[in-house]
């Protein structure tokens, strides 16, 4: 079988990497294309996986979309010479190939209809079938739902161990306190309009955790000046490491938030997609795992930071609602690698059999 993975952004590489090292044991042939983003072009290069670089960059939606017409002569290329059976990821490029050729799409979204117009209106009706959590709230029928978070894909315990030499790399003492804060850039095609932490929210929540532990920062784009001495030095790679160890995760990151949940690290978020995400509503309301606050109720996030902090067996709680978390789910790679294998037969058995999946905990 050939399989085409498109990365199109960072949290992409960690989504398909377990997923594409298995095929390629397998005996399957995998590429990997990537657009100009340093940070998944370095990812991949940390995980010593080949790619196909596609170049163009582009922040306002009238270049993301001529950029798009130009990713989509590009793969097609690859899917003709390459003779690309099925299409992987989370990839608009992917989705619209379906339509102009022999690839077939399997594409990877957790985000909710009404969350990401765009690609719903764009990406969903040319996709042969589309892999989401079942927490999140869509309308296509070509939707199949598991059991589990794309977070699961290589954090879930049998995918991930984490490492303490992390905490050497990062200065940190066995014991001691510290804290991740992670700010968004809120420059996808979906973020239009959102709001995060304002600079005197960061300040605050900055001075507040300095008196409880070390402050380490990591931001999508350039740090600001006044926060770089804050700026997280650990390669990229051992970030999942500092966050399970850490004391508690804070910013307005919607992926990152969803990683420490699932390592059993407290999370605060705060921005205005906060009510709007099916599987960080799930992840807060339903395990307890983490917490969401829109802007103008920033004052609750500091109560709530402050409660937690208050709580001495804070991170042993919170390894035992993760228990209580993976029960409830599946290895979400193992379930995609089998997916993928015994596609088109997969669909058939999920929608019949919707337990089957079950043998993938």
């Amino acid at each position: 079988m050939n399989v085409l993975i498109d990365i199109a952004h960072p949290a992409h590489v960690h989504l398909t990497r377990n997923t594409y090292a298995e095929l390629i044991a397998r005996g399957h042939k995998v590429i990997v294309t990537v657009k100009d983003i340093p940070s998944a072009v370095d990812l991949l290069k940390r995980y010593n996986i080949p790619f196909v670089y596609l170049g163009g960059k582009s922040d306002n939606l009238v270049g993301k979309a001529l950029l798009q017409l130009k990713y989509n002569y590009k793969l097609w290329n690859i899917v003709r010479k390459h003779r690309i059976d099925i299409g992987f990821g989370s990839s608009l490029t992917l989705a619209q190939l379906s339509k102009y050729s022999r690839l077939k799409s399997i594409i990877l979204d957790d985000d909710d209809d009404d969350v990401e117009p765009l690609f719903v209106k764009y990406a969903h009706p040319a996709a042969d079938v589309i892999l989401s959590p079942a927490c999140v709230k869509r309308v296509t029928t070509k939707m199949i739902a598991y059991s589990g978070y794309h977070e699961l894909a290589y954090l879930h315990p049998n995918r991930f161990s984490p490492d303490k030499r992390v905490l050497q790399e990062a200065g940190i003492a066995h014991g001691e306190q510290f804290f991740i804060l992670r700010f968004n850039a809120f420059k996808a095609h979906h973020d239009v309009g959102v709001q995060g932490l304002s600079i005197d929210d960061k300040r605050r929540l900055i001075k507040l955790l300095e008196q409880k532990g070390k402050v380490f920062i990591t931001t999508e784009r350039n740090i600001d000046e006044e926060f770089r001495k804050y700026q997280l030095v650990v390669s990229p790679e051992k970030i999942h490491s500092l966050i399970y160890y850490a004391t508690m995760l804070v910013g307005d990151s919607q992926t990152m938030t969803s990683e420490a949940a699932v390592l059993g690290t407290p999370a605060i978020r705060c921005n205005t997609f906060v009510g709007k995400i099916s599987y960080l509503e799930e992840e807060e309301h339903l395990y307890d795992l983490t917490y969401g606050f829109r802007p103008d109720d920033v004052e609750k996030m500091f109560d709530k930071i402050n409660m937690l902090l208050a709580n001495p067996g804070l991170k042993a709680t919170w390894q035992q609602k993760r228990e209580k978390m993976l029960a409830d789910k599946i290895d979400v790679s193992s379930f995609f690698i089998w997916f993928i294998e015994n596609y088109p037969e997969s669909i058939r058995i999920m929608r019949e059999n919707t337990d089957f999946q079950n043998k993938f905990r």
